[in-house]
């Protein structure tokens, strides 16, 4: 699922390009759950339905997470932990070994893994973000990279995942 995020070619830290045309994944990755609410709210209630659902189904809180592309979505994660009654911790507050979830940016997700992952506020000028999006000499690449972040995050739920927006949603999607 996560794979189709991925540009045919990907280019690495040194510059070299791998073309992935008939790469076949070891993992057989989860179909996401994606919703594209009508507003705020309506993604906050169903962000927090995929939450308690896992709650409802024995997960630990520390099993999932929340996630959202800048500190600018941070209280709409907090939000969505709060309806859920998820208690929660953001990586400057709580302890890893509390059983709490986590809430954060996306580029705190790498090399984590949770049963449990929201990505939410994948918005439009959100996901890829529109401050990034000014230079046209350097497009191709502030995309790509943009789409490399949302497939880390989707790459670290484990069972079920979630990746949610407001409409029209983050371009992006369409690819899950």
């Amino acid at each position: 699922m996560a794979d189709r995020l991925l540009p045919r070619t990907v280019r690495d830290v040194d510059g070299l390009e791998e073309d992935r045309r008939g790469t076949v994944s070891m993992f057989k990755g989860i179909e996401p759950e994606v919703v594209i609410a009508e507003d705020e709210p309506a993604e906050r209630n169903a962000a927090a339905a995929f939450i308690r659902r896992a709650l409802d189904d024995h997960l630990a809180p520390r099993e999932s997470a929340i996630f959202v592309r800048s500190a600018e979505q941070l209280p709409r994660a907090r939000s969505i932990a709060e309806t859920a009654g998820l208690p929660f911790r953001t990586a400057t507050t709580g302890r890893h070994d509390e059983d709490k979830a986590l809430v954060g940016i996306i580029h705190l997700a790498k090399g984590l893994e949770f049963r449990a992952v929201a990505v939410v506020a994948c918005d439009e000028n959100v996901l890829p973000l529109a401050a990034r999006v000014v230079d046209a000499f350097e497009l191709d690449e502030v995309i790509a990279t943009e789409r490399q972040l949302l497939y880390v995050a989707a790459t670290r739920a484990r069972d079920r995942l979630l990746v949610s927006g407001i409409s029209p949603g983050s371009e992006f999607i369409e690819s899950l």
